[in-house]
């Protein structure tokens, strides 16, 4: 009886170790990274008067140039993500029952199993974007940035 308890005690540890909650594996997944593109990010390390280069260092390099009627660049730095979040639940009952008999001249044996089980799920989608624009001078120095970010 001893080994048997053991035995199933083993099995639940494997099996729930493999088991994830569905927000720690959310987390995992949004993680944004040291090199992400944030509006935090931008509020905290973009500053006037920075160099193009160090712009570039901090943010990557941007998805637009253009220049505006005075031939100073405009940088334009564009994100979207998708976030997909899905939950599931379940349930399932079962039992089991058995009888038997001891030998002689009759052998009763019988038996009985029931079985009941219910999944349900929902799924989540977010759509989120990012716009950063960094005015630059003549000198690539930077005059002015602006940022926008929206979700639905």
């Amino acid at each position: 009886m001893k080994r048997l308890t053991c035995l199933g005690l083993l099995i639940a540890v494997t099996a729930l170790s493999g088991c994830v909650s569905a927000s720690a594996l959310r987390q995992e997944v949004q993680d944004q990274g040291p090199n992400s593109l944030t509006v935090g990010k931008v509020q905290r390390e973009i500053k006037l008067g920075m160099t193009n280069a160090q712009v570039a260092e901090i943010l990557g390099s941007p998805n637009v140039v253009t220049t505006d009627e005075q031939r100073r660049e405009v940088w334009v730095y564009d994100k979207i993500a998708t976030d997909a979040a899905y939950a599931a639940s379940g349930s399932s009952y079962g039992g089991a029952a058995g009888a038997g008999g001891t030998p002689g001249p009759t052998l009763i044996l019988g038996g009985l199993g029931v079985g009941y089980g219910k999944n349900a799920g929902a799924m989540s989608t977010t759509q989120k974007t990012l716009t950063v624009v960094i005015k630059f001078d003549g000198e690539g120095k930077v005059r002015d940035f602006a940022y926008h970010s929206s979700k639905f």
